[in-house]
This record gives structure tokens, sequence and C-alpha cells, in this order.
């Protein structure tokens, strides 16, 4: 699956890499230099975060799948007393 980032993130992406380099790094990257670097952020590194949140997600599911049945179970015929041949009044 691609790493892709709608408009309005991809702008937001640059600006606070942008802003990282400057700050941190002390460097003022260009346009072009900066597009570089997030594709290469989201070719070489984004796939790594990708896979941890799918398996955190799974990992996730997986637990209140398990506990499924306990969450939504309801006892079945439970008007008469268990062991009791005695009507309610």
């Amino acid at each position: 699956m691609a790493n892709a980032l709608a408009p309005e993130a991809r702008t937001q992406a640059l600006a606070s890499l942008r802003r990282f380099c400057a700050d941190e790094l002390e460097t003022d990257l260009s346009d072009v230099q900066l597009r570089v670097l997030l594709e290469f952020v989201l070719k070489e590194i984004g796939p790594s975060v990708y896979n941890g949140a799918i398996a955190d997600a799974q990992t996730f599911l997986r637990d209140r799948l398990g506990d499924l049945e306990a969450t939504c179970y309801q006892p079945e015929f439970t008007y008469w007393p268990k062991g009791s041949s005695a009507r309610r009044k």
C-alpha cells in the first residue's frame, strides 16, 4: 500500500520539515529539497510506521473480539430459578 498524503497534509508536512531543518539542523532547504526529503521519508520509513499501526490495530481488535462473548452475553432462560420447580407468584 502506498503511503500517500492528502494535499493539505503534504503542505503541513513540508512546512513542518522546513521548520525542523531551520530550527534543529540550522539549514534552509529549497522547496525541491524538502519535497525529495518528504518522499524519501514516506517511502523508506513510512512502511514501518504503517505496519506498526496495523499491528496495533490488529492487537486491539483481537483483544476486543476475544472479550466479545463476556461483553455481549445475556444469560438465557432466567425467569425460573435453576433447580426449582416452584412457580413464581
